[in-house]
Parts: C-alpha cells; sequence; structure tokens
C-alpha cells in the first residue's frame, strides 16, 4: 500500500502525486508500488526490499548518499485466540533528494498520529525532526505497552493465587518472552539513538538535539521498566515454581504417614492370622473387638508421634 502526505495550511493531508518534501509511506508494498517510488525519488531500491524481511535488526546504513534507519516498534497482534504484543521493524529513509519514506509491513499505529494532525510541530518537510518525532512516539509507545504487560502480570499473580495450573505458569513464561524480545529491541533502538545523537549520521539543529534527548531518556526509562518488569516475573515464576514443588513434597510426606498408620492393623491382623495358638486371646467372644481397639490405639499413638517429628 502507497500513502503519500503533504502539508497544508499547518495540517497534514493526502497527495496523490510524489514530490519533494513529502511523506511517501509504504506499507507491504507491492512491486509496482515500489518501482514507481524508485523512479520517483531515485533512491537505491534495496534499501526498501530489505524492508520486507521482518528479521531486520535496527541500525543505521548509508547508501549513495540515502539514510536507512532501521527501528523496532511494538505491535498487538492476535495469536491463536489471545492478544500479544511483539516487535516489527520500521525503515525510515531520507534521501539526498529531499523525499522521506516509511516502510514497514504491518499497518503500524505509531504512524496513524501523524496521519491525523495529533503530533505538535509535525512537517514532512523537517525530515530530521520527523525522524526523531517517531523515534520519541516509538519509546512512549514501549511504555504504554510495558505499563499493560506489568497490569497483566498483576492479574495474574491473582489468579496463581488460587491456582497453580500449568496453563497459568505458561501464561506468565509467554508474557516473559515477550520482555525478552522488548528489552533486545529497545536496546537495539538505543545504539541506533546514540549514533544519531553524535550528529554525524544527519545533521541536526539545537531544538533538533533537545527532542533526541528526550527520545534518549524515554528509551532509556522503558529499558529499565522491561527489566524491573522481566525481574519481578522471574521472581514470581520462581516462587510459584517452589510452592507447586512444596505443596507436592508436602502430599508426599502425608501419603507416607498415612501409609505407616494405616500398616499399623495391617500388621497386626496379618500377625494373628497365623495358625498360631494364642493363649486366652483366642477362647474369647471378644477377641475382635480388643483387636481392633489395640490397633486404633497403636495407629494413633503412632500417628501423635509422626505429628511431632512433624512428618504428618
Amino acid at each position: 500500500m502507497l500513502k503519500i502526505y503533504k502539508t497544508s495550511k499547518s495540517e497534514i493531508i493526502k497527495s496523490k502525486n510524489i514530490h519533494k518534501d513529502c511523506w511517501i509511506d509504504l506499507t507491504m508494498p507491492t512491486e509496482e508500488e515500489i518501482n514507481r517510488v524508485v523512479k520517483a525519488t531515485k533512491i537505491d531500491k534495496d534499501l526498501i526490499i530489505k524492508m520486507l524481511d521482518e528479521e531486520e535488526r535496527p541500525r543505521i546504513e548509508i547508501s549513495n548518499n540515502d539514510t536507512l534507519i532501521v527501528i523496532d516498534i511494538p505491535f498487538l497482534e492476535l495469536n491463536n485466540g489471545t492478544y500479544e504484543f511483539i516487535t516489527y521493524p520500521l525503515g525510515i529513509i531520507i534521501s539526498k533528494n529531499n523525499y522521506l519514506i516509511t516502510v514497514s509491513l504491518k499497518k503500524l499505529k505509531l504512524l496513524n498520529d501523524f496521519k491525523h494532525n495529533r503530533i505538535k510541530d509535525f512537517k514532512p518537510g523537517k525530515k530530521t525532526r520527523f525522524l526523531i518525532q517517531i523515534l520519541l512516539k516509538t519509546a512512549s509507545m514501549y511504555q504504554k505497552a510495558l505499563k499493560g504487560i506489568n497490569k497483566n502480570i498483576e492479574n495474574k499473580e491473582e489468579v496463581l493465587k488460587k491456582s497453580t495450573k500449568n496453563k497459568d505458569l505458561i501464561d506468565l513464561l509467554e508474557t516473559e518472552k515477550t520482555l525478552v524480545y522488548f528489552i533486545t529491541s529497545l536496546k537495539a533502538n538505543d545504539l541506533v539513538l546514540e549514533k544519531l545523537n553524535k550528529g554525524v549520521v544527519l545533521k541536526l539543529f539545537e531544538e533538533d538535539y533537545d527532542l533526541l534527548e528526550d527520545a534518549i531518556i524515554e528509551n532509556k526509562q522503558a529499558i529499565e521498566m522491561s527489566e524491573i518488569y522481566r525481574n519481578i516475573l522471574s521472581s514470581i515464576t520462581d516462587t510459584y515454581a517452589t510452592i507447586v514443588s512444596n505443596n507436592m513434597n508436602n502430599a508426599m510426606k502425608f501419603l507416607a504417614g498415612m501409609t505407616i498408620i494405616l500398616s499399623v492393623p495391617t500388621i497386626i491382623s496379618s500377625f494373628l492370622g497365623m495358625n498360631i495358638p494364642f493363649p486366652h486371646l483366642a477362647h474369647l467372644n471378644s477377641a475382635y473387638i480388643i483387636l481392633l481397639i489395640v490397633s486404633i490405639v497403636i495407629s494413633i499413638l503412632t500417628a501423635i508421634i509422626l505429628k511431632i517429628k512433624d512428618m504428618l
């Protein structure tokens, strides 16, 4: 999908034609759309083709004075009936001929704010400023996603207090995996930000440095949040794994104690069931009652001893 945006009376509107200082947005582009953009902007086609790989890592690449900046964007995706956060690469190409092109494989919510005039002081013609605004918005999106993940962790923790089913623990592991992806992507984005901050890749103005500094701070805060939530989640997972193991040990200890207690009547009845005469006892009509009482008394004494030794 190819969409073109330009500034008109301080507002962002769609345009049918590609012209200088416009914003060209490519989402899952076709070969025809790619060729149209390449022909109009004279940029290196490989820069666009590379962004059709969802495994592209955040980096800065320069080809024929055209600059490609790749960052990872958080994306909420439906998977097996449940929504989960993943990351997708977004490519921002700033050409030497005054064009700015964004390339992505998914419709990213992040860009909607730019398209609908929700970003203050946004003008496609100010390409470096536009890039930094995208970076700042990306860091903010990570923070928002992380707050949602933390809320989800708290809800799952409440569930685990009442139930320790395998499914609940697996859900926590999936959340931990998401946090690992976030940390990896945020740290890679941080390298891109630090490289831009040196002012070597793109020319930066004074106000650009201030905005970029905000983006760097926001990104580092997102990294710190991710690591904190991951540590909390790891601690919760380990704690509940220990609880499950401890509950199993308690159950086995209880069953072992009950086995010992119930074995007492069995031993007595088995011993007396042998073909050996027992004086006095064999001729009593109440022998069964006496043996039953003796078995119960011994079983109770055994249970008390096991309880005292914390074995029951």
